[in-house]
């Protein structure tokens, strides 16, 4: 199989009109089972793997774009043109994305347990951080009580069994690149673009995406309608099946029409769309901002300050660049526009090495200097551009020598505490 195909299961005559399933993290297209009886009544279903998943080789995808341009390979491959897609969690994330990108190709859409953007980049980081250190068990072993609710998890032990396993045999370094996908997934600003008719499904106990991440979805999308599954945590369609099946026969049945698309395949019709609802306008500036200079001209602020602000926020952390910038002010905001610009728009952002060498670089002169608070911020980046406490022990122990057992032994200490930190999985 080719890196830029997914692997994938047809079910349901040939001759039907196709309709994707996408699954979950962590997930194979297993979690779709109990679905495909009654969906294959109607369609031809093509259930795929995310990279590292059930049996799918392991090529790692660092973003939701490259998953969807990997899908559209596969369809490309199998002669399929146009097909109703659903996905749950991630699965509804290459969803939008096609809905976005190749509007000519998806035809209606159902998102399952989904949202414009899955919690905060850093959460998604540190469970990076997390698996480097620990391997998936911590993840598998939590992964029950995120995705199902308390009494169907006591009544059904063999589907809590299977889940855990499904993510036990997760390839972990193919999980933490969909991690990194979902860091930097973020489609809120782009919602209104989603020209397809929508069913957006929401289970009322999920805490993953719970219900206020669906209500955006509805009020971004055009032509968007919600159905709330009560009693139904984060995986709907295992934890509900018979209901998440008759809502997604009822969504694209009623989107569905005999007129051939232009491949021959029964394509499906936009259904009549509600008043557009426009999305809320950017926030201004705060005022402190304004006075403080970060508000600034865009001739200044422009494509290195725009890198170098990504690049900072990916290595450092939202958290910290937010308590940066909420304690900047007029005489303090020159500097930091200037690291900004000059350290992470141009330095980090160099193609000549990737940040993980970087970081050993930093590490190295910040204990050579004697810049104790500084190791322990560049610690937890390190271990965020993918070095495991045992390479940051190995670059410590290096410094012990060329920069001195005692500066090395204050970097032991503070890095020892960060790494506690950053690798303790929760719960």
């Amino acid at each position: 199989m080719s890196e830029k195909t997914l692997q994938h299961r047809i079910d349901g005559p040939d001759d039907a009109p196709v309709l994707v399933l996408g699954a979950s993290l962590g997930t194979t297209w297993h979690m779709w089972d109990r679905q495909i009886p009654e969906l294959t009544r109607h369609w031809r279903v093509i259930r795929f793997d995310l990279p590292g998943h059930g049996g799918s080789p392991a090529h790692p995808a660092s973003s939701i774009a490259e998953l969807a341009d990997r899908l559209v390979a596969t369809l490309d491959a199998l002669g399929v043109d146009r097909f109703g897609y659903a996905g749950c969690s991630i699965g509804g994330a290459i969803g939008t994305q096609l809905a976005l990108t190749r509007p000519h190709r998806v035809t209606s859409l159902a998102l399952v347990s989904s949202s414009a953007r899955y919690g905060t980049a850093d959460a998604w980081r540190q469970r990076g951080v997390v698996i480097r250190t620990n391997g998936l068990d911590p993840i598998a072993r939590t992964a029950p009580e995120h995705w199902f609710t308390a009494g169907f998890a006591g009544a059904q032990p063999a589907i809590v069994e299977w889940a855990v396993q499904m993510v036990r045999t997760t390839d972990p370094g193919c999980y933490i690149a969909s991690c990194e996908a979902l860091a930097a997934y973020d489609v809120r600003s782009s919602l209104s673009r989603v020209g397809v008719p929508t069913l957006v499904v929401a289970g009322s106990e999920d805490q993953v995406t719970p219900t206020t991440d669906a209500r955006t979805l509805v009020a971004g999308i055009p032509d968007a309608s919600l159905a709330l599954v009560p009693g139904t945590s984060h995986l709907a369609p295992v934890e509900q099946p018979a209901a998440v099946t008759d809502l997604l026969i009822r969504h694209f049945t009623t989107a569905w029409h005999d007129k051939p698309s232009a491949a021959g395949q029964a394509a499906i019709g936009a259904a009549a769309p509600k008043p557009q609802i426009a999305p809320p306008p950017p926030p201004m500036a705060p005022p402190a901002a304004i006075e403080s200079g970060l508000a600034q001209p865009a001739q200044v602020r422009g494509g290195t300050y725009e890198q170098g602000i990504k690049v900072r926020r990916e290595v450092l952390g939202d958290a910290h660049v937010d308590r940066v910038e909420a304690a900047t002010d007029d005489f303090t905001g020159d500097f930091q526009d200037l690291l900004t610009r000059y350290a992470w728009g141009e330095t980090w952002s160099r193609p000549g090495l990737d940040r993980r060498t970087r970081s050993v670089i930093t590490l190295t002169a910040l204990v050579a200097r004697g810049h104790q608070d500084e190791v322990a911020l560049h610690t937890r980046a390190a271990l965020r551009n993918g070095l495991t406490p045992s390479e940051i022990k190995e670059v410590l122990l290096h410094t012990a020598v060329y920069c001195g057992v005692p500066a090395a032994n204050s970097a032991f200490r503070v890095a020892q505490q960060v790494i506690r930190e950053e690798t303790t999985p929760e719960g």
